[in-house]
């Protein structure tokens, strides 16, 4: 067993993470002075089983969570260095997600919180994202997040532990969500975000004329879906497509993306100072983070707004069970813990006065 003294690391904390197809626990330890630690973290990506679907299956992805989990979290103890009897909470991605999976992971840390008498809590998967930079960078309340992944974009004011408003969301399509359906239209291999940026890299931008939504509007939301059709309207004109015509469409598609996140994200901290006053961060959080030409582009947008950009590591902008452990240790510091009746959701907003936008229609977008 690691020694782990009181008064250095009081907390600790193990995550559980169940919402999409990754299968993840972690343990994580947060010091009186707010300070925190990673003891371990185990990720098992499920993208081998729904690669030859194009996507991810529900009913697959909660048979591998419920076939997967209990190794991992054992794994997460045994890399930790600790006991269940040691632990301060089990916390566990209650949503929003794939149902499935959702309830999975829930019922796995309900089980270990009874039978060890531990404090339970239901964390907000978007909570986990939103809060990851406090364990990363000690960063300081208020901030901006941008949030784009597969089945979220968000701009969101992180006023406190618990306290978000949402300053700007897609209306349809989801950025990583969009990255995907264009990589199927064109026949790329899953997962189809990385191989959009591959591809854009050796590509024109500037050979097709494609829109770029929501340029211009005085809110922050975004819309993809437009964009989306004008790519795949493209490629149906010029089949068969040659190699190079992929590439083109590719780079074309990416550097709209571009423009438009700049767009938005610039109103969005522009509605953040009005309302907060200056953001001691702008965070960018979720898989999309990961595309170096939008990394880029949000270091161009940070600078302009008189800000700091923080991107956590890849492996933790991706979903993972640190961040869980962590959003869990975070609310437990302020007393935040749940009972044992603490529900699965499909959708659960992190701004709960939220009203969807104007034409909103996307399922996946809404979680």
């Amino acid at each position: 067993m690691q020694d782990l003294k009181s008064n250095d690391m009081p907390m600790l904390v193990l995550g559980i993470e169940t919402t999409c197809d990754e299968t993840a626990a972690a343990v994580v330890a947060r010091g009186t002075d707010g300070s925190g630690r990673i003891l371990s973290n185990i990720v098992h990506s499920q993208t081998a089983e729904h690669a030859r679907f194009g996507g991810v299956v529900p009913e697959i992805a909660a048979r591998a969570h419920v076939d997967l989990l209990d190794g991992i979290v054992a794994r997460a103890m045994q890399e930790a260095g600790v006991g269940f009897a040691q632990l301060s909470a089990v916390a566990a991605a209650a949503g929003p997600g794939l149902i499935g999976g959702v309830i999975v992971g829930l019922t796995t840390a309900k089980a270990i919180a009874m039978v060890h008498d531990t404090p339970l809590i239901a964390v907000n998967h978007l909570e986990a994202h939103a809060l990851t930079p406090r364990l990363t960078d000690a960063l300081d309340f208020p901030y901006c997040l941008f949030l784009a992944s597969g089945g979220h974009t968000q701009i969101v004011a992180v006023v406190g532990v618990g306290e978000y408003v949402r300053l700007g969301t897609t209306v349809d399509d989801a950025m990583g969500e969009a990255f995907d359906k264009v990589a199927k239209m064109l026949s790329l291999p899953y997962p189809g975000g990385p191989e959009v940026e591959r591809s854009a890299a050796g590509g024109d931008p500037k050979r097709f004329a494609f829109p770029r939504p929501m340029l211009g509007r005085p809110d922050a939301n975004f819309s993809l879906s437009g964009l989306k059709t004008a790519v795949r309207n493209e490629a149906s004109r010029m089949m068969p497509l040659e190699p190079q015509d992929i590439c083109d469409l590719c780079a074309g598609f990416q550097a709209a993306v571009l423009e438009a996140t700049v767009d938005r994200l610039s109103v969005g901290l522009r509605l953040f100072h009005e309302r907060f006053g200056p953001p001691r961060a702008l965070v960018a959080a979720g898989g999309v983070a990961a595309n170096h030409a939008i990394r880029d582009a949000l270091h161009d947008v940070a600078a302009k707004a008189g800000t700091t950009l923080i991107m956590p590591p890849p492996a933790l902008c991706t979903d993972n069970g640190a961040m869980i452990a962590w959003a869990g240790a975070e609310r437990m510091a302020l007393g935040l813990i749940d009972t044992m009746d603490a529900p699965p959701r499909a959708r659960w907003l992190l701004d709960a006065t939220a009203a969807a936008p104007a034409g909103f229609a996307n399922t996946r977008a809404g979680f």
